[in-house]
């Protein structure tokens, strides 16, 4: 694996590791998060290459859908997973167990640090 594909697979497997229970981020916010903006496309790739599980069910698309076709096994279980969490869905978006009432503007904005 080539330095730099090594260096942001590790950048996305942190943050996506930071992402708490009951937590969803979008693919971007992911990217952003590990200091890659403009790279959301590249995020589902990255958490693939990791030889450690990842919580991979709590990054969703930026509009809140799940990325899996309504319906599919994948859909199911990344939806049952996170209901296991408390989190709900609206209209099938995802609505997070916990709002950002509790996060600073520098976490809103950048996500996790």
């Amino acid at each position: 694996m080539a330095y730099s594909q090594t260096k942001f697979d590790t950048a996305i497997w942190k943050v996506v590791s930071s992402i708490g229970r009951g937590r969803v981020m979008g693919y971007g916010e992911v990217a952003r998060a590990a200091g890659y903006p403009r790279h959301a496309r590249m995020v589902s790739k990255a958490m693939s290459r990791s030889q450690e599980p990842l919580p991979w069910y709590r990054v969703v698309r930026s509009d809140r859908t799940l990325a899996f076709k309504e319906g599919s096994d994948a859909y199911k279980k990344q939806r049952g997973l996170l209901e296991q969490e408390g989190v709900t869905f609206a209209n099938g978006k995802v609505v997070p167990l916990h709002s950002d009432d509790d996060k600073d503007l520098d976490e809103l904005l950048w996500g996790p640090g």
